[in-house]
């Protein structure tokens, strides 16, 4: 039975999960937007948005628990004073997943994982 099952192992082990979510989340924040595949978008689509939700709480205990998180001063530098702000207004909903189509190697289904607001 599956009862209390939540998350994908992606292949990984769980210290190998945190830094792989850790690194997708910052290269997010920092980018706007990140291709990679549907399943490590589905992923780390709740983690980035938590981490965006510290953002927008904005006090000191959050930015410890974002760095506690992140693992780099720069992008949580970032998320409070860039990225929060712009989502003040949002009750949820941080991110979009949006399809481009099958990977050429392996033909994984590829996607780019986005903030809203996000301008190319």
């Amino acid at each position: 039975m599956r009862h209390g099952m939540h998350g994908k192992k992606l292949g990984r082990d769980s210290s190998h999960r945190r830094a792989l979510y850790a690194n997708l989340a910052c290269s997010l924040i920092e980018h706007g937007r990140i291709k990679t595949t549907e399943a490590k978008a589905k992923a780390v689509k709740p983690y980035a948005e938590k981490m965006i939700t510290l953002g927008r709480r904005g006090d000191l205990h959050a930015r410890r628990q974002a760095l506690a998180e992140l693992h780099s001063q720069e992008r949580v530098h970032q998320l409070f004073s860039e990225i929060a702000p712009r989502m003040a207004d949002r009750p949820g909903g941080y991110t979009r997943i949006v399809k481009i189509g099958p990977r050429q190697g392996d033909a994984a289904a590829m996607v780019f994982l986005e903030l809203v607001d996000y301008q190319p």
